[in-house]
């Protein structure tokens, strides 16, 4: 995340496809904020609010990070292969933890460039590579509006600096979507 609001809207916004374990539909995606959403036992807009709250002068707040591992190419085969292969990712994450790896700004938050990965040893064509590291515009498009639309489900309880924070992301996609390149490099540390 770019800061501690944008972790707090990422740990909002997440979302997961329903499985046979979840009543309803197989395969629909839901929001369940910060994986919370069978555990909250009050409004999850207070619960963002409460972590909001946090981002204060001095705080020593942890980095936070978001990871698809199961995007899938045009063919609908996954993309990463998963497994004992996310150590790669982890070990990136890991670095920028410490400042020692760089990364792409994006609107969407700070990504591995090509180059930033250790994927020596792994069969992962340049194509592959290319899409995993890409940020699609208009996937993401659809993405924050779907997003705005659950968090204006929480009505006047929302605090509006998480939903500026949702516009401010949906803004710098409107302009990298007019502009090229879309994202510029962001040195570790």
């Amino acid at each position: 995340a770019k800061d501690w609001a944008h972790g707090v809207l990422v740990g909002a916004a997440m979302g997961s496809e329903t499985t046979a374990a979840a009543t309803g539909a197989v395969g629909v995606l839901r929001r369940d904020s910060m994986a919370m959403k069978p555990f909250c036992g009050y409004n999850f807009a207070d619960y963002f609010a409460h972590w909001l709250s946090f981002d204060q002068p001095g705080a020593r707040l942890p980095k936070i990070f978001h990871v698809n591992w199961f995007r899938k190419g045009a063919d609908g085969k996954f993309l990463w292969p998963g497994f004992g292969e996310n150590l790669r990712v982890l070990e990136w994450i890991l670095g920028r933890c410490e400042g020692t790896s760089d990364a792409v700004e994006s609107p969407v938050g700070f990504v591995p460039g090509v180059d930033d990965l250790k994927l020596d040893g792994l069969e992962l064509s340049a194509a592959a590579r290319h899409e995993l590291l890409d940020v699609d515009l208009h996937g993401w498009r659809t993405e924050l509006a779907d997003i705005a639309k659950y968090l204006d489900s929480f009505g006047s309880r929302l605090p509006q600096r998480l939903k500026a924070e949702q516009q401010a992301i949906a803004a710098a996609l409107e302009t990298a979507a007019a502009s090229t390149p879309v994202a510029r490099r962001a040195n570790a540390g």
